[in-house]
Formats: structure tokens, sequence, C-alpha cells
């Protein structure tokens, strides 16, 4: 179970990481980038339809990150807990991965573990 909660929030977490290039501190906390991102660990782990509070979080993520020090903050939270996982592959990964393109966050790259934050 705390490895699809990490896999969730590295998807998500990946979903910030492009946007506009700016030198501002980030302002977005973990336990913030958890919090947003908890309803989607049940369809991560079961599968059948995203709840919409998933995707709400998911975008409001996405929409939270106006920099890049925002965005490598939520990559670096997601990536924190995801290295707890180690190298086991979970079954939902292929759900988290289609959950950007699922929520409607348009993001240039593919979601998994080895994504840089930077």
């Amino acid at each position: 179970m705390a490895g699809v909660i990490k896999l969730v929030c590295l998807v998500l977490a990946c979903m910030i990481v492009a946007g506009p290039i700016t030198a501002n501190a980030a302002k977005i906390s973990c336990e913030a980038v958890h919090n947003t991102l908890a309803p989607c660990i049940v369809y991560v782990i079961q599968g059948g339809a995203i709840p919409p509070a998933c995707c709400t979080g998911a975008r409001n993520l996405y929409s939270m990150a106006h920099t890049t020090a925002d965005r490598q903050q939520i990559c670096g939270c997601i990536k924190k807990n995801a290295r707890l996982v180690g190298s086991v592959l979970n079954p939902g990964a292929d759900r988290a991965a289609g959950l950007p393109k699922a929520c409607g966050v348009n993001i240039s790259y593919k979601i998994s573990f080895s994504t840089k934050c930077k």
C-alpha cells in the first residue's frame, strides 16, 4: 500500500515538472503534495474508474506549480518517497503512468521512477 501511494505521488509530481522556468523559491510542501494526490491511490491499486477527486487533485497540483522551483519541489517530495519502494514494479504502474492523460494534464514526457526532477 505504501509503495502504491509513493508511485501515485511520483506520477502526479512528474506531471508538474514541465513548464516555464523562473528562479523563485518553491512554496509547496510535501504534505500538500501527498494530500492533493491521496484520492488517486484506490484507482492505482484496484483500477476501475478514476475518482473525480483524483483528477481534480492532479489538476490542482499542476496549477499550484507556477515555477520551476515549485515543480522540482513537488517532484523531489515524490522521489523521496518513491526511493523507499526500490526496484519492485507495482502492478498499478501502468495505471499511474496513464493518469496525466486521463485527467487532462498535458505533459511531454513519460511518467516513471527514472524521471529527473531537475
